[in-house]
């Protein structure tokens, strides 16, 4: 479907809902055109969090840009997933949490942009947003006052059942160890709060800096209310991965067997559209290749057994084998949102006893709580790993995992978040177009 915003062709937009549910009418444009159009290889790109619309299709044509000028004997279709994100209208960075390292992050109120946001975001709580609204931008020095944020933040993103999406918010599964919401909500709101306010300020001052203070825990609860929104959007990725996206392929394979899909995931993008292959039907082979630009979900996401805990393995253990071709992995050290923001929300969104008091943050927190794009993926035996220019002068492996340090490039980006959006490179347009051996 043509698209005037878009730099390619054949480019279809596939819409889906907060609990998978795809728009039928892009679907079925997909399904048709793909076999009218004589689509060869078909490259599905998943944004990630905190992205609207516009914001997303504008990524999808300067990524896309260059492919027609490095494959220009392939017969490439290009697919744009949407899925409702949210984005806080102070965030200047795309698809993670912002810390309040440049200091904007500690203004409370919530603008009337972000609080309409919110109330698309999360229908039928116009009411919960009015006061968490108002809390911010009063700030009671009363601690129950703080309580009250926490639980009314609860609220907003708790799962109504019989939704879906309770059963997609854990990227790691541990035996007998309940995955009903963050723990983050479970102790007090004060504590966590004024946890979030160290933590973050802490990334912005200097090691020994003179004249700083303790901060306010209501500085903390605008990122109390960031990162609680962050878990729901990590939550409905997986959702839509596995409930929407891979059910699509599978229709997607018996209405034009011959085409080939690559998934492509930046941020949250690449958590769903690893997700998909938990959603595809079986005996499905479609999926050729998966690359994950900044992947923003658990390096031990794959993995067998969490070297950390035995009883536990990634809740996508094995997935990487419904690819028929190698799972690629892109990340960078440059990325500070994965390498600090990341691991800290991952922390307190599954272990309530917080990280005030213990040694420096990105230590504490990295190995256990890291991301996929910041160090590659882990604990996977026979994963591969290799430099940018070692990726794009040798073949990839044909399957399996394998680690690309993107380092070269996606480096760019001030901080909190660093490189974390800094994907648009050809030489990345170069690694999707090798793991799926497209020429």
């Amino acid at each position: 479907m043509a698209d005037p915003a878009m730099s390619v062709t054949p480019y279809w937009e596939v819409t889906f809902d907060a609990d998978g549910d795809v728009d039928g009418r892009q679907r079925n444009r997909l399904l048709a055109g793909v076999a009218e159009r004589g689509v060869r290889d078909l490259i599905v790109f998943a944004h990630g969090w905190n992205s609207d619309r516009s914001g997303a299709t504008s990524l999808y044509s300067r990524f896309f840009a260059p492919f027609p000028r490095l494959a220009p004997a392939a017969r490439i279709g290009y697919v744009g997933v949407v899925w409702p994100s949210m984005r806080f209208s102070d965030e200047p960075i795309p698809d993670l949490p912002r810390s309040v390292a440049d200091g904007s992050a500690r203004r409370p109120a919530l603008d009337k942009d972000t609080r309409n946001a919110l109330l698309g975001t999360f229908p039928g709580r116009v009411t919960v947003v009015e006061q968490l609204a108002r809390l911010l931008e009063e700030r009671p020095a009363e601690e129950a006052a703080l309580e009250e944020f926490g639980r009314l933040a609860r609220l907003l993103v708790e799962v109504v059942p019989p939704g879906p999406q309770a059963l997609f918010a854990a990227d790691t599964l541990v035996e007998g160890v309940p995955q009903d919401g963050p723990a983050m909500f479970a102790g007090p709101a004060a504590a966590v709060c004024e946890e979030f306010a160290r933590v973050t300020a802490g990334l912005e001052v200097p090691s020994g800096a003179a004249g700083f203070t303790v901060p306010n825990p209501w500085d903390g609860a605008h990122e109390l209310l960031r990162q609680a929104t962050y878990y729901a959007m990590k939550r409905r990725a997986g959702t839509v991965g596995e409930r929407g996206l891979g059910p699509l392929v599978g229709r997607l394979a018996r209405a034009a067997p011959a085409v080939r899909v690559h998934l492509v995931g930046h941020s949250f993008g690449g958590r769903l559209v690893s997700f998909a292959l938990r959603g595809l039907p079986g005996g499905v082979r479609a999926v050729k290749s998966v690359t994950l630009l900044q992947g923003a979900f658990s390096h031990y996401a794959f993995a067998a057994r969490l070297p950390h805990d035995p009883r536990a393995g990634g809740a996508l253990q094995g997935q990487q084998h419904r690819i028929a071709g190698p799972l690629v992995c892109c990340h960078s050290r440059h990325d500070t949102a994965l390498g600090t923001v990341y691991p800290l929300a991952s922390r307190m969104a599954g272990d309530a006893r917080g990280a005030v008091g213990e040694p420096q943050v990105g230590k504490l927190l990295g190995a256990k709580w890291g991301a996929m794009g910041f160090g590659g993926v882990r604990a996977v035996p026979g994963t591969r790993a290799c430099t940018l220019a070692e990726a794009l002068s040798a073949p990839l492996p044909a399957s399996g995992c394998v680690n690309v340090d993107a380092a070269a490039v996606v480096r760019r980006g001030g901080p909190p978040s660093g490189a974390h959006s800094d994907i648009v490179h050809p030489e990345l347009a170069r690694v999707v177009l090798a793991a799926g051996r497209i020429r």
